[in-house]
Order: C-alpha cells, then sequence, then structure tokens
C-alpha cells in the first residue's frame, strides 16, 4: 500500500513539473532541467508499462501452449505480433521524448 502511494505521489509530482517544463521558452536556463527530468519519468512509466504488457502476453501465451500443444504455432504467431506492437508503442514514447528534449 505504501508503494502504491508513493507510486502516485512521483506521478503527481511528474504531473505537475511536465507542463511548466514545455511552457518555458527556450531561452529559460531551469527548465531544461525540469524537462529532462519529466522525460525521465515519462520514459520509466512507458517501460514499466510496456514491461508488464510483455509479461502478461508471454505469460498468456505459455499458458494457452500448455492447455493446447496443437495449437502452438498459431499462439506463438499471435504472442510475437502483440510483442511487436507493445514495444513499438516504448519506442515511440522514446522518439517523442527525444524529439521533445534535443
Amino acid at each position: 500500500m505504501k508503494k502504491a502511494i508513493m507510486l502516485l505521489a512521483v506521478l503527481m509530482a511528474v504531473a505537475f513539473l511536465a507542463p511548466a517544463a514545455f511552457a518555458q521558452e527556450a531561452g529559460a536556463g531551469g527548465a531544461r532541467g525540469q524537462l529532462a527530468i519529466a522525460a525521465g519519468f515519462g520514459m520509466g512509466i512507458a517501460a514499466f508499462g510496456a514491461a508488464l504488457g510483455q509479461g502478461r502476453v508471454a505469460s498468456s501465451a505459455c499458458e494457452g501452449v500448455a492447455r493446447n500443444p496443437g495449437a502452438a504455432g498459431a499462439i506463438r504467431a499471435a504472442m510475437i505480433l502483440g510483442l511487436v506492437f507493445i514495444e513499438t508503442l516504448a519506442l515511440f514514447t522514446l522518439a517523442i521524448i527525444m524529439l521533445k528534449v534535443v
């Protein structure tokens, strides 16, 4: 329970810092650091979500193959496609963060 409250507090802090960082002009010195911190937290959250999603996909695929070994090929193909989509979302997040920070 304490971890969930701490995670919520960190997410709220990032949510409050990000708009201020994006609202500053390019010449402002302090906004650059805030933007980098917010981008780091954003990428961490995206990577965490992608890792959870990939774990659930792999777990479900293993359960499906264990229940029906004859469908292993179709399950494997669907699993790989799902993993590709999840990883693509994480990479798009990284690309957007790089475009905003750099």
